[in-house]
């Protein structure tokens, strides 16, 4: 997961521009371990009702060309400066599928994360490939 805190507004400005940078660092701290706390809290698996909520508000983008935007894994090719990979991005979804890759203006630092997360599954494919 790579947290994307200059996308996170209030009232249309980043959290960057409203809080200190280690408010901030704490955020996304928090956010990379959400999963882990949600399922301390529950004492059992969460991953089961989100995955399968979204896969139907997919569909239904898809089979009613609804043209909605949700975080996929798509295939970029040159998107975000990555390439032949699947990688979670925003995406439009309608009747074609994946019509459009949203291409968000990232910081240098969340540009890198995402580098260094794509870097991580090609490594991941490779061994899976070997």
């Amino acid at each position: 997961m790579v947290p994307l805190p200059s996308m996170a507004t209030v009232g249309g400005v980043a959290i960057t521009e409203l809080l200190p940078e280690d408010r901030v660092e704490a955020i996304v701290e928090r956010t990379r371990q959400g999963g882990a706390e949600i399922v301390g809290l529950l004492q059992s698996g969460s991953a089961y009702y989100a995955p399968s909520a979204a896969a139907a508000e997919m569909v239904d983008a898809i089979l009613l060309d609804q043209k909605r935007i949700f975080p996929c894994a798509a295939y970029l090719q040159g998107e975000y400066g990555i390439d032949d990979l699947f990688v979670g991005v925003p995406v439009k979804l309608g009747a074609s599928g994946v019509e459009d890759i949203i291409e968000l203006r990232l910081t240098d630092e969340e540009l890198r994360d995402l580098n260094d997360s794509a870097d991580a599954v090609r490594d991941l494919v490779q061994v899976l490939h070997g």
